[in-house]
């Protein structure tokens, strides 16, 4: 498969909801979902059309090996990239790469944020504890970090995404404001009375409305419809529109591409540093006495660090745990490793709905793992999976994952941050 790379800059205000409200107030997300993008696509496509979809998904046109085929087009999530550092915005050639935190992270609760200088006041950093927590409970210790910096408690870090600049570690957040508005009467096209309403949305510029906000996200295509993909879109960056509200000027954006690259990864490195790591912090902990078992010298331990919200089955009902068995599954092993085992799970949930626009139908509610889930496992056999791993990273898994859902990475680098080396 080949990767194209998105670039999208907000024009417009985005309205960007979870769901359709309940109420008077509908809550935005902070990114913009894969499933909006492939909307925005396809709906582009069939406008051209003049409504004829069927001129496009017959004969095996490209609408139908993009949205319809058994390897349809994978779209996934944009997330956002703008950053200002000391009040200066980041130019976006230098953020290289935007990751989801793992769950595992923690954060003082007096000082929380990576340790930078903002308005004056000095951060006391953030580390992971997966590691750790693993270790503590084979020696038969419970795991309770407190802050070094003031002794204080830690808490959950509470950021979404963050990238690395410098060697520095940045989180990076969108700005929100909330719009009111009138409901129309549709008989007199005139304000309703005791109709309004406000819509959150994502704003189209930084603080102070100096820079625009950017999000980076990126499709995955069958070699074959690459370059035609992308010309496409290239083509149209300033027509599409995302999210709600579009007839009232809200969602507009400009999409700009790279030139479509392999997809392929290779995640061997990052799972031998991973062990390397492990092994290293194993010794440490040493200190504390003889452990309740030694950890095995055949065991190769690696992660999945949800990077998106996924949708997870097993046996027709839905969970938040990625178990042995459904790990086979989505790398598709047929040979079954018998020695694969789960470590550690560390995941939460919410519920997920949404508007079919060309269905004019509402979403079913579906059970979805947040991003930031964390699961380790180990293996006796590692080698079967090191390719089956780096080809589950690059497509996702669980359901509906040609819309976002489902996206990982394997071993993510940021479980290698410890208490002593907060960052």
């Amino acid at each position: 498969m080949q990767r194209i790379e998105l670039e999208i800059k907000a024009l417009s205000a985005l309205a960007i909801a979870r769901q359709k409200a309940g109420g008077s107030i509908g809550e935005a997300v902070d990114y913009i979902p894969g499933t909006v993008i492939r909307g925005a696509v396809a709906a582009q496509i069939l406008d051209l059309s003049n409504g004829r979809s069927a001129d496009l998904t017959e004969n095996g046109g490209d609408f139908q090996a993009l949205f319809l085929s058994d390897n349809p087009a994978i779209f996934q999530n944009a997330y956002p990239s703008a950053l200002q550092i000391k009040k200066h915005p980041v130019p976006q050639d230098r953020i290289k790469e935007i990751r989801v935190l793992p769950g595992t992270a923690l954060s003082s609760k007096n000082k929380p944020g990576f340790k930078c200088k903002e308005k004056d006041r000095e951060k006391n950093g953030v580390f992971d504890t997966l590691i750790d927590r693993f270790c503590a409970e084979a020696y038969g210790y419970p795991y309770d970090p407190n802050c070094p910096e003031d002794g204080g408690r830690v808490d959950a870090a509470g950021i979404s995404f963050y990238c690395k600049i410098d060697d520095e570690y940045h989180s990076i957040k969108v700005n929100k404001r909330l719009l009111t508005r009138v409901g129309i009467n549709r008989r007199r096209a005139t304000s309703e009375e005791e109709i309004l309403y406000s819509l959150e949305v994502l704003n189209e510029s930084q603080e102070k409305k100096q820079t625009p906000v950017y999000y980076r996200g990126a499709i995955l295509v069958e070699e074959d419809l690459a370059e035609s993909l992308r010309d496409f879109i290239q083509q149209r960056h300033q027509n599409f529109r995302l999210g709600g509200s579009t007839s009232r000027g809200l969602g507009k954006v400009e999409i700009n591409t790279k030139k479509p690259v392999d997809a392929k990864i290779d995640v061997s490195a990052r799972i031998a540093e991973f062990n390397k790591k492990l092994e290293w912090r194993w010794d440490k902990w040493g200190v504390f006495g003889n452990p309740i078992k030694e950890l095995p010298a055949n065991r190769t331990y690696f992660t999945l660090d949800l990077q998106a919200d996924a949708i997870l089955t097993e046996n027709w009902r839905r969970t938040t745990v990625i178990s042995e068995k459904m790990l086979h599954q989505f790398a598709g092993v047929k040979d079954k490793d018998e020695s694969l085992r789960l470590e550690a799970a560390y995941s939460s949930y919410e519920y997920l709905s949404g508007w079919n626009a060309a269905w004019g139908l509402m979403k079913d509610v579906e059970l979805i793992t947040q991003k930031g889930s964390v699961y380790l496992f180990s293996t006796t056999q590692p080698g079967p999976w090191i390719q089956r791993l780096g080809e589950l990273e690059m497509r996702g898994l669980g359901d509906r994952t040609c819309e976002g859902f489902g996206q990982i990475q394997i071993c993510n680098q940021f479980h290698l941050v410890f208490r002593e080396e907060r960052v």
